[in-house]
């Protein structure tokens, strides 16, 4: 199922797309802590199509690329960074290059009490797309990442959450203004996205809706205004324009 978050005359209702119609559905955490796949609520609906999820906690995965010899390390993003595919993204002028980072984001169905790596898929909604813009000029004065990934729509995600995906071989692109595409994935990854889940959450609970971002093997590459970055996860294209 692909399922998106609607902006409707009546408020935000959590879809899945069936073609070019957007189904309305029950909310797909609770179908998915009660074990079921949401159901159907409605009829069609139209609106604008927002970020998939709208997480409380907002979680980065450093150092877990080739070449990289020291642990996984977890850092904290503002989710208030997040946007919808397609939004333009005003590029920071004070703090260097800007870098997109194209990266596979696992978003968490239910409460994560118990997740261990051997059940890790069992905690996770779906896979989205998501790219971790980032200053990495402002590392030398910034070993928190604070800096560094802060900006306004420095998290473009979505532009749907794919619950068929799985976590263990999903193919990841990213490209900028058309070039040829960096082709990668989670099996580039320097620790698996299950081993991170459970790294992560040895130290901090997360529940429905919470995303975390799982590392750019590969897939990096400096833009500039004007640019429009596209990075896939799993056959889903998310689109930034930058200004």
């Amino acid at each position: 199922m692909r399922i998106v978050r609607v902006r409707t005359t009546a408020g935000i209702r959590h879809a899945r797309l069936d073609g070019e119609r957007l189904q309305p559905i029950e909310d797909p955490y609770t179908a998915f802590a009660a074990g079921r796949v949401p159901r159907d609520a409605g009829e069609a609906i139209t609106g604008a199509v927002l970020a998939p999820c709208d997480p409380r906690v907002l979680i980065g995965i450093a150092q877990n690329g080739p070449g990289h010899d020291s642990p996984v390390q977890a850092w904290l993003k503002s989710p208030r960074t997040v946007v919808a595919d397609g939004a333009p993204v005003r590029l920071r002028r004070d703090a260097g290059t800007t870098v997109a980072e194209g990266e596979i984001a696992v978003v968490i169905g239910r409460d994560t009490d118990g997740l261990t790596a051997g059940t890790a898929h069992d905690y996770v909604l779906g896979v989205t797309a998501v790219n971790d813009l980032s200053s990495p000029e402002r590392g030398e004065w910034d070993p928190r990442n604070f800096e560094s990934k802060s900006g306004a729509g420095y998290t473009p995600l979505g532009p749907w959450i794919d619950t068929e995906a799985g976590i263990d071989d999903v193919p990841l692109e990213l490209s900028v203004d058309g070039a040829e595409p960096i082709a990668t994935g989670s099996r580039d990854l320097l620790v698996p996205i299950r081993e991170c889940l459970a790294y992560v959450t040895r130290w901090s609970p997360l529940g429905p809706g919470d995303v975390v971002m799982t590392g750019a093997p590969y897939a990096q590459a400096p833009v500039r205004p004007g640019a429009r970055m596209t990075v896939r996860v799993a056959g889903m294209v998310l689109s930034t324009p930058t200004r």
